[in-house]
């Protein structure tokens, strides 16, 4: 059994992400928060469990794109578009496979479900209802 993680004060964990968001902006680097909650000594779900407000923070600053000092009067309105465009690009490529994927496991599974039904009614010699009979043509 693992020990329980010492929890920082609401103060020790606002200065760290403080400084953090500071290192990440310096750095041209995204904030994420499980490297946040790694500085804090914590696991993901613990942090996200006692710091929700943070972690939220975090998750925002993260869908911000990254920027370096000075890059602020390098990057149009344009650019910064270009690159919001390309993201949600990704991700739509992302869902969009996603959903094919879920949408073929569906299918399988309703196949399979159709065949172990059909095993099932057989092996106890169960006649349904509500399927027409095919011999009654003649």
């Amino acid at each position: 059994m693992t020990r329980p993680a010492a929890i920082p004060t609401e103060t020790r964990a606002r200065q760290v992400t403080d400084q953090y968001l500071n290192d990440c902006h310096t750095e041209g680097k995204r904030p994420s928060v499980l490297a946040l909650a790694t500085r804090l000594g914590l696991s993901n779900t613990t942090f996200r469990r006692h710091f929700p407000q943070l972690a939220k923070h975090i998750s925002t600053r993260r869908s911000q794109p990254p920027s370096r000092p000075g890059d602020e009067a390098q990057q149009s309105p344009y650019d910064v578009l270009i690159a919001r465009n390309a993201k949600l690009r990704r991700t739509n490529r992302t869902l969009t496979a996603n959903l094919h994927y879920a949408a073929a496991h569906i299918q399988r599974l309703a196949l399979d479900n159709a065949h172990l039904r059909e095993a099932l009614e057989a092996s106890h010699n169960i006649t349904r209802i509500d399927q027409p009979q095919r011999d009654r043509r003649h």
